[in-house]
């Protein structure tokens, strides 16, 4: 009997619904389409030589391919290395960033924004979550696509390890959208979220994990 008990207990854990984010999902999913190539008033945040405009201690490179790539160190391992993040040096407050990115197999790294502080990101800031999560059926704030403590994507967009992938983040007014691979997944009033009391202003900029993950076409468009 106890073996029977024991047994259907492990059955109950096995099938019990996974726990339920304690965010919101964003509202529906729509088609979008991102900036053209040649769309007016972007400025790329890099220039394709060195890391002129950023601040940072890890050891971010261009790759052949002339993106920016992050290859960490022997030993260096974790996200709590916030002086290894990858920052701009200036503040922007309303924009567009544009950006593709794609990392390996379980790859963690993050898109910030309204930093105010880069030693404390966290607290101090807003992330857009960058994580190996394809084919997750429903992705949390902490997924691929989600702002992390705040919001859960309407969708799981991301593609496969190793293929780009796009991100086009909007901010003006205090409201922030996101577009990623064709997609709408986030629209949030920051004033009514988690992340209400973050900086309206700040740095841009990508985390360290100690993980690979590439950076291409990065631009930003400041919106007046």
């Amino acid at each position: 009997m106890k073996t029977l008990l024991c047994l259907c207990g492990l059955a109950a854990v096995l099938n019990a619904a996974p726990a339920k984010d304690p965010y919101p999902v964003s509202a529906p999913a729509i088609a979008v389409t991102h900036p053209a190539a040649d769309a007016p008033g972007f400025t790329p945040l890099f220039n394709g030589t060195d890391l002129a405009g950023w601040k940072t201690k890890g050891n971010w490179v261009y790759d052949t391919d002339g993106s920016v790539t992050l290859k960490p160190r022997a030993g260096e391992t974790g996200w709590k290395r916030f002086d290894a993040y990858l920052f701009t040096e200036k503040k922007f407050r309303d924009f567009v960033l544009d950006l593709e990115f794609k990392i390996e197999p379980k790859g963690n790294s993050g898109v910030c924004f309204c930093v105010a502080d880069p030693l404390n990101p966290v607290d101090k800031g807003i992330e857009l979550q960058v994580l190996d999560t394809y084919g997750l059926a429903t992705p949390g704030n902490h997924d691929c696509g989600g702002i992390i403590k705040a919001m859960a994507p309407a969708k799981n967009m991301v593609k496969p390890v190793g293929e780009w992938n796009r991100y086009t983040l909007t901010l003006k007014d205090r409201l922030l959208q996101v577009d990623f691979n064709g997609q709408r997944i986030i629209l949030l009033k920051l004033d009514e979220s988690p992340m209400k009391d973050r900086p309206a202003d700040g740095h841009v900029g990508f985390q360290d994990e100690a993980k690979r993950v590439w950076y291409r076409g990065v631009r930003l468009r400041e919106l007046k």
